[in-house]
């Protein structure tokens, strides 16, 4: 039976490791955080996971919530009219339609997924180390395993894995990020009995992303505030209050997207852990670490490929990166877990994970006039609008109509005649 140590118990860390639990591996698993101390703790993220990533969860029979949570029907888009935030009341869209998914979506609060995976890996016979890893252990403890992978994605262990500057056009990040969870948010009253992930952009300021979700109190919705550095949204690195987190987001909201904010009047946070702020240069990191000794460790998911979360695809990478290396791992066979064999399962899961960087940082750019036309052409044309929305479950179809001026124009005609 083959050892496997896996650092890091996130959304690829965990599914890993139960995926290959299931397979007969010998598994350990380190967390810097006991399962109670991850469900009581403060939000990591603001995942929203489509069919695609959670169809790896049914595959391995842990998708646990999956009846509890709110069924994410479409993904909407609205613009903010150019200065709507200044006049009588502010509620001006420039654009705004609702794309159909071919298969919903879920967005389970990660303190409640992760807690609840590590103690069903814990029941079904895996080795729990809560222990906050650092390179030193890590070189202490690889030489016992077959294969060492690394999922945390923060701290002293990325340092490991070298930025690969080919495939990172930002060294520096792009947004301020400012999450809030909260319950008693009301629909969109112009689509009262859709559940929608909803896309408000405010051309020039930045994003708020409104998604339902499960958290530790029941169903929940999500605010966030996706801000370009130093502008009107980049006033949360001082707040450390979980309200006046929410004041200043509920503030925002009323300034920029009144429509929204007219949702929130009876909004409050979900408990004291419900807010998170940060900031991050989306990064692409080479896939194997060198250890002191001269060991090697494999990276996992946004260790060695980080992309700012403006298209809400970090669970959802982390989830396909989680399944392709399950493959890689079990068609090695007995075969030694050797450099190149790293390299290979990276590139077996870069093949995926390219469409969603080169995406993602287009988006994070100006749109171009060709990306304007499609957005505005979704809400005249309702297949438009579900294209754009599935390409969040599938990034790479993207390919095919939204870079190109000359594809996107074809496809334009194509519909428009």
């Amino acid at each position: 039976m083959r050892k496997i140590l896996i650092v890091g118990a996130g959304q690829s860390g965990l599914q890993l490791a139960l995926g290959l639990q299931d397979k007969g591996y010998e598994v350990t698993l380190m967390s810097n955080r006991t399962a109670d101390e991850i469900r009581s703790g403060r939000v990591m993220s603001t995942q929203c996971m489509f069919d695609t990533a959670l169809q790896h969860e049914r595959d391995l029979g842990i998708n646990f919530w999956e009846s509890q949570a709110p069924r994410i029907e479409g993904l909407g888009v609205s613009v903010a009219a150019p200065g709507s935030h200044e006049g009588p009341d502010g509620s001006q869209r420039a654009i705004d339609w609702v794309g159909r998914l071919d298969g919903y979506a879920q967005s389970v609060d990660q303190r409640v997924k992760m807690a609840g995976w590590m103690e069903t890996f814990a029941q079904r016979g895996g080795q729990l180390v809560i222990h906050g890893a650092a390179v030193s252990d890590l070189d202490f403890f690889a030489g016992r395993y077959d294969l060492t992978l690394v999922s945390a994605g923060k701290g002293e262990l990325v340092s490991m894995f070298g930025r690969d500057a080919s495939r990172s056009p930002y060294d520096a990040p792009q947004r301020a990020l400012a999450v809030s969870y909260v319950h008693g948010m009301g629909p969109r009253p112009e689509h009262p009995d859709v559940e929608a992930v909803r896309c408000n952009l405010v051309p020039g300021v930045g994003e708020l992303f409104v998604m339902p979700t499960l958290t530790t109190s029941g169903r929940a919705d999500i605010l966030f505030w996706e801000g370009i550095p130093g502008g009107p949204l980049d006033v949360f690195r001082s707040v450390k209050d979980p309200e006046e987190h929410l004041a200043t987001t509920l503030e925002l909201m009323k300034t920029f997207l009144p429509w929204e904010y007219a949702r929130c009047t009876k909004a409050e946070l979900t408990d004291a852990g419900g807010t998170l702020a940060g900031r991050y240069a989306p990064t692409v990191r080479n896939p194997v670490g060198k250890l002191p000794s001269g060991g090697l460790v494999l990276g996992v998911a946004d260790v060695v490929v980080a992309n700012d979360p403006i298209t809400g695809q970090g669970s959802n990478s982390a989830a396909k990166c989680a399944a392709s290396y399950l493959t890689s791992i079990v068609e090695r066979g007995e075969e030694p877990f050797d450099e190149d064999w790293m390299q290979a399962a990276f590139d077996r899961y870069w093949k995926t994970a390219q469409h969603v960087t080169k995406w993602t940082n287009a988006m994070l750019a100006p749109p171009p006039e060709h990306v304007l036309n499609i957005i505005g052409a979704a809400g005249q044309i309702q297949p438009i609008a579900d294209r754009f929305a599935n390409g969040f479950d599938d990034p790479s179809d993207f390919e095919n109509f939204f870079y190109d001026p000359d594809k996107a124009n074809a496809y334009l005609a194509s519909l428009t005649g």
